[in-house]
């Protein structure tokens, strides 16, 4: 269509030529004392040729003062697309382990100019792989002033680093910062800091957190069990007197209290802390639930006055748990406890016929000794302290 209109203008063109030059008009110029006299058709040549030529000359002229901008925009596109081609290599050369090429490739980067922040967060993180940190805050200064998303990494990478070298206050003052920005729920900062506040040991802001990831399920269901049972295991370990214990205990979760894991775990706080009935509940419960055969040993270590009872709770689960080894070491102790020496001896044999133990050795060893027997007691404690086959 464009070259349509251009032939009928050359035609246009032409007719009107060849109707001037028949024209026997003419124009008449005067400026005293001077007058001149032109045909018509020249006239009108010449007035093309002068506003054809003064086009062109303000064309020139308007290219002539743009020219710095243009070379500008010409070398700035340049630099992009050179920006663009080291990022690549930078991105690439990271995630394949390349460690030092990508650090350089952001380096050159950042010296052509480029204001990104992910040449100087990418460049920071290649050299915390590399174990230079001193280049690697070098890097992260250079990414400071930057927009909130570019704050938002560089704090990112910062609690990172810090997590890698065990400075879980590093890490958490990164993230308060992080959160001061506005930056509030975000799953990657949430799990930071819940590796943050493992690492500082506050179990207590390891539950809150744990609850935040699993509201917004970012968080594997099983994985956040595991971590809310070490949670509550540190947290029983924690206590150093009963009061405080058993207000934690108090706090638990129902199916987590009876859990093997915990329920041994308190129950031996209690007993060493003189909390033996609470141990003896908290176990019972447990061995009610799910049994075990570890955890009910234990359930011979809580010695209360009523031992008679405890005595016959176990021996109904022995209807249900006939070779139980674990079971009959409890039984044997509470016996021996309450001076059933028959009962404890048979007891500690069927255990050790079962299954042979430490304790069970040892138990028999109190037994002998109880009943005046030193060198069979002795010959016992040695087999305590022999490799159990």
């Amino acid at each position: 269509m464009k070259y349509l209109l251009w032939i009928l203008l050359l035609f246009a063109a032409a007719v009107a030529l060849v109707t001037a030059s028949h024209n026997p008009g003419y124009v008449l110029l005067v400026y005293p004392p001077y007058r001149i006299e032109l045909s018509l058709t020249l006239f009108i040549a010449l007035s093309m040729f002068a506003f054809i030529s003064g086009y062109g000359l303000v064309r020139l002229t308007i290219a002539a003062l743009q020219l710095p901008t243009y070379v500008r925009k010409f070398r700035l596109e340049r630099a992009r697309g050179k920006a663009r081609e080291l990022l690549d290599d930078a991105l690439g050369a990271f995630f394949e382990g390349h460690y030092a090429a990508a650090e350089k490739a952001s380096a050159r980067a950042m010296e052509l100019g480029d204001t990104s922040a992910l040449h100087p967060i990418i460049a920071a993180r290649s050299a915390h792989e590399l174990r230079e940190y001193e280049k690697r805050d070098a890097y992260l200064s250079a990414a400071e002033g930057k927009s909130a998303g570019d704050a938002t990494m560089r704090l990112m990478a910062t609690a990172k680093f810090m997590l890698d070298q065990r400075d879980p206050r590093g890490a958490l003052h990164a993230l308060l910062e992080l959160r001061d920005n506005g930056v509030k729920g975000h799953p990657g900062a949430l799990s930071l800091e819940l590796k943050a506040q493992q690492q500082a040991g506050n179990w207590d802001e390891v539950l809150n957190v744990l609850d935040q990831l699993e509201k917004r399920a970012v968080i594997d269901m099983t994985a956040a069990a595991q971590l809310r049972q070490q949670a509550w295991l540190e947290k029983i370990r924690q206590q150093d007197d009963l009061a405080g214990l058993t207000d934690c205990l108090k706090k638990i979760p129902a199916d987590f209290k009876r859990r093997s894991t915990i329920a041994a775990t308190a129950a031996r706080a209690l007993i060493q802390y003189g909390g033996s009935p609470l141990a003896q509940q908290l176990l019972s419960d447990s061995l009610n639930a799910q049994w075990d055969s570890d955890l009910v040993a234990l359930y011979g270590d809580c010695q209360l006055d009523d031992g008679v009872a405890q005595i016959e709770q176990a021996e109904k689960w022995l209807k249900q748990h006939k070779d139980d080894a674990g079971l009959l070491l409890a039984l044997g102790k509470l016996c021996l406890h309450q001076k059933l020496w028959g009962k404890a001896q048979n007891y500690l044999d069927a255990s050790i016929s079962v299954s042979p133990s430490h304790a069970a050795y040892t138990a028999l060893g109190q037994l002998a000794e109880r009943l005046g027997k030193p060198d069979e007691a002795f010959k016992y404690y040695q087999r305590a302290m022999e490799p159990v086959s």
